[in-house]
């Protein structure tokens, strides 16, 4: 019974320390920069030669803070994103969720034509936070990122790619329009005109 006892106290002041957080909350505002660390896998392709192939890929991987804070870090990503090759031009387009350890969400969609000509050296798209569960509901943002290719790792399928992608990110999180919040269609409580 005292092992118990002895252990539960220590446990306690370990909890009680100063500089330790356990759970704590996501600010409601602000940036930090992560890298995905992404395996693209390809689903399908339609091609019709010397006009244009367009590519369904899956893509999955793990993100880490290159800032080295906790938001944005350690979580697991999954996307799906359509390749589209049409003359010279080349996109992405796609949506992804990012899940943390909590089983917390966030969703976002991203295109590689929307550029931040502000942040030259994230030359490769831009996600559009869109919202997300739990500690992310009513999450939006921006994420201005980078595409680096990397060695395809052993044993991927056939047609797969490898890539980091950072991603230079602000959010902000605003608490969700309640339920019937407006007569308008968008819930802003503007009416529409018939």
């Amino acid at each position: 019974m005292s092992g118990r006892l002895i252990t539960l106290a220590l446990f306690s002041a370990v909890l009680m320390a100063p500089g330790v957080v356990l759970g704590a909350p996501l600010e409601k505002k602000g940036s930090t920069s992560y890298t995905s660390h992404y395996v693209f896998h390809p689903l399908g392709i339609t091609e019709l030669p010397g006009v244009g192939k367009v590519s369904a890929l899956e893509m999955v991987g793990t993100t880490e803070n290159t800032k080295g804070e906790p938001v944005f870090d350690k979580m697991k990503a999954k996307c799906h994103a359509v390749k589209v090759e049409a003359g010279d031009k080349t996109y992405f387009d796609g949506a992804c969720a990012m899940t943390d350890a909590d089983g917390d969400i966030v969703f976002s969609t991203f295109n590689t034509r929307d550029l931040d000509k502000s942040q030259p050296k994230m030359d490769c798209g831009t996600h559009f936070i869109k919202g997300g569960s739990g500690k992310y509901t009513g999450i939006t943002g921006l994420e201005a990122f980078a595409c680096i290719s990397k060695a395809t790792p052993p044993g991927e399928p056939t047609g797969s790619f490898a890539m980091d992608i950072p991603h230079n990110t602000t959010w902000e999180i605003k608490a969700p329009a309640a339920i019937g919040a407006g007569t308008g269609e968008s819930g802003t409580g503007t009416q529409m005109k018939k």
